[in-house]
C-alpha cells in the first residue's frame, strides 16, 4: 500500500524523523455488495473483477449471482445488496421505482445497436426453421426470460408485428441457460433472448438467429435493456464509497468496449460462454456514467414507454428523474 506524504509531513520531516517509527494502521476498506446476471451486458464487472480494480480502490466486493432479472431489483429493495451491476433489468427499475419512489439511481447503460454493430439481443429458432420474425409465430411458442421486464418486451414486440400476444402466441418464461435447449427440443419455436445466448445458438451449428436485435428495430437504436443501478440509501450514507463504484466500472467500460479481445477469454468464467466460443462472441454496447448523453437517455425513454404502452406502468415516467446526475456524486 503505497501512503502519500502531506505538506504538513514534509514541514515536520527533521522531527519526524528523530521520533520512533509506530505502526501504521491498516486502511478501512469498504465492503459493496453488488447483484449481477451472467449475460453479456455485464461484462465491465467481469473486467473490474478480473483487473481487481475494486481492490485497487480499496473495496472488497461481494458478489451476488442471480439467474433472473427480478431478483437483482429484489436484491436492492430489500437491502440484501448497495448495487446491480451493469446488465440489470432497465425496465424492472423504473417499474420498482414507481412502487418505492426515490429508491434507485441509474448510472449506466447497457444493449445493442444497430448503427454502431453492437448485438444485444436476438430472435433464436431452431437451424431449418421457416421462422423468419415475430409476424411468422402466429400459433407458436416464444420464449423470453422470466420476469415481467421480458414478458412486457416480448408481449410489445408480437403486437407491433401484428399479432395478438395474448392469443396468437403462446408465452413461456426460460432461463438462460435453457432458452437454446428448448429451442432445439422443439419444446418452443423461438425464443427473444439476450447475448450471449444468439453467439451459442450460432457456434452450436443447430439453431441461428432469425433476427438479430430485434428490439433495436422495433423500440429504439440504440435499444438498452440493461442498467448499472443503485440505491439511493448508499449513496446517501456512502457517497464516497458510491463514487468510487461508479468510476472503477466506468473505467471498465472503457476496457471492455475499447480491447474487446482482451476480454474475450474471461467470458467463460462468468457466462454459459465456452472456451472454444470466445471468439464469436458478439460484444456489447456498453455505456458508462460519464458518457450517458442525450441520445442515450432517449433511448431509455423509449423502453420505458413500452412498459407504459402495455399497461404494466400506471403512467409515463420521465427517466431523467431516475438517472443520477453528476452533482448527485459531486462532480
Amino acid at each position: 500500500m503505497t501512503i502519500g506524504l502531506t505538506r504538513r509531513d514534509v514541514a515536520f520531516g527533521a522531527l519526524s524523523a528523530a521520533m520512533p517509527v509506530l505502526p501504521l494502521r491498516a486502511q478501512t476498506r469498504e465492503k459493496v455488495t453488488i447483484s449481477w446476471l451472467p449475460i453479456m451486458q455485464t461484462t465491465a464487472f467481469y473486467v473490474a473483477l478480473e483487473r481487481k480494480l475494486f481492490d485497487k480502490a480499496g473495496i472488497d466486493i461481494e458478489a451476488a449471482r442471480f439467474e433472473a432479472p427480478n431478483q437483482i431489483i429484489d436484491s436492492l429493495v430489500s437491502g440484501r445488496a448497495d448495487m446491480g451491476a451493469p446488465g440489470a433489468a432497465a425496465g424492472i427499475t423504473v417499474l420498482a421505482e414507481e412502487k418505492f419512489p426515490g429508491t434507485f439511481k441509474v448510472f449506466g447503460l447497457q444493449g445493442g445497436s444497430i448503427k454502431v454493430d453492437r448485438i444485444n439481443d436476438g430472435l433464436i429458432v431452431a437451424q431449418n426453421s421457416p421462422i423468419t420474425g415475430f409476424a411468422d409465430l402466429r400459433g407458436k411458442t416464444l420464449g423470453h426470460l422470466p420476469g415481467i421486464q421480458w414478458r412486457t418486451i416480448s408481449r410489445y414486440m408480437v403486437r407491433k408485428s401484428g399479432l395478438n400476444p395474448d392469443g396468437d402466441v403462446r408465452l413461456v418464461e426460460l432461463a438462460v441457460g435453457l432458452q437454446v435447449p428448448a429451442v432445439l427440443s422443439g419444446n418452443v419455436d423461438a425464443t427473444l433472448s439476450l447475448e450471449p445466448v444468439g453467439s451459442i445458438a450460432t457456434a452450436m451449428g443447430e439453431a441461428k438467429r432469425a433476427m438479430t436485435n430485434p428490439c433495436a428495430v422495433t423500440i429504439a437504436d440504440p435499444f438498452y435493456s440493461g442498467v448499472a443501478v443503485l440505491t439511493t440509501k448508499f449513496l446517501k450514507e456512502r457517497p464516497q464509497t458510491a463514487r468510487k463504484v461508479i468510476e472503477v466500472l466506468d473505467e471498465a467500460t472503457k476496457i471492455a468496449t475499447s480491447d474487446f479481445m482482451s476480454v474475450r477469454p474471461i467470458l467463460p468464467k462468468y457466462t454459459a460462454v465456452k472456451p472454444d466460443q470466445v471468439q464469436i462472441v458478439a460484444q456489447p454496447y456498453l455505456r458508462g456514467f460519464a458518457e450517458l448523453g442525450a441520445e442515450d437517455i432517449a433511448s431509455y425513454q423509449a423502453l420505458v414507454d413500452v412498459f407504459a404502452s402495455e399497461g404494466v406502468l400506471k403512467t409515463r415516467m420521465d427517466v431523467r428523474n431516475v438517472v443520477l446526475s453528476p452533482a448527485e456524486i459531486g462532480y
